[in-house]
């Protein structure tokens, strides 16, 4: 009889925990849903006459896409991943650019930097891989804590992305770095204020503070037409006129 009325009582508690559990997870779903197909994030919110010159960047998870309905969508510009860490090459990177350069997109490649490989050597993996392509912007090496938690000190992250920006601009190259807001307090301001900056933000471009980003990554979850499934979303921080400018300029 004792046990059964210690589990008599206990099960109203149970029940109680299950149903807080299930409204968290209930409201924690629907605020991502909501974020992820409102306003902001779906519709051309930014773009028109504020932010004219609008694109993509994408990978091989992005999988085949039809860059001539992209360009006819608006869009004038993609970021293909090359490269990641000391070996890795995306599979899909070659047909990237050609196809988008193509379809009269101007094409930038970037690097997922890896704090567990020496950053020269990181640079050189980039610099073979992008040889065989021709790109119209900086080179681009995509700085974040995503994938590198706990494996090096914040000192040697840092000092192994210092070498490969001076790799990479030793080796000629033009360099911008892509980050978020912790990255841009983690390894942009205190080793790059000064290079070009693309900058991960979700939010309207205009809110946005940090001085002289020339793109901002606004959205995770666009959708393009010519590509199946969502797609990264991003603005030139400009006008047309200095659009054409800042290319005149980088590719002096």
């Amino acid at each position: 009889m004792a046990g059964r009325a210690h589990y008599s009582s206990s099960r109203p508690d149970t029940i109680k925990w299950f149903l807080i559990l299930g409204a968290l997870v209930a409201v924690g779903l629907l605020g991502y849903l909501s974020l992820r197909h409102s306003h902001f994030f779906h519709k051309d919110v930014f773009l028109g006459e504020r932010y004219p010159i609008r694109g993509i960047d994408v990978s091989k998870h992005n999988g085949v896409i039809d860059y001539n309905k992209v360009a006819d969508a608006g869009y004038s510009f993609v970021f293909v991943k090359a490269t990641e860490g000391a070996t890795f090459v995306d599979s899909n990177f070659y047909t990237n650019c050609r196809k988008a350069s193509d379809a009269g997109l101007i094409v930038g490649a970037y690097h997922f930097f890896r704090s567990n490989r020496e950053g020269d050597v990181q640079a050189h993996n980039f610099i073979k891989a992008i040889k065989r392509v021709e790109l119209d912007m900086p080179l681009v090496v995509d700085v974040e804590d995503w994938g590198n938690y706990n494996i090096v000190s914040e000192a040697e992250f840092n000092s192994r992305l210092r070498a490969m920006v001076k790799t990479l601009k030793q080796e000629g190259y033009k360099v911008m770095i892509y980050t978020n807001g912790d990255g841009y307090r983690k390894y942009y301001k205190p080793n790059f204020e000064g290079e070009y900056l693309w900058l991960c933000k979700l939010s309207d471009p205009d809110s946005v503070t940090t001085a002289g980003h020339k793109f901002q990554q606004f959205s995770h979850w666009g959708r393009v037409a010519g590509i199946k499934g969502d797609v990264d979303l991003n603005v030139f921080m400009g006008s047309e006129r200095e659009w054409d400018k800042w290319l005149d300029k980088v590719n002096e």
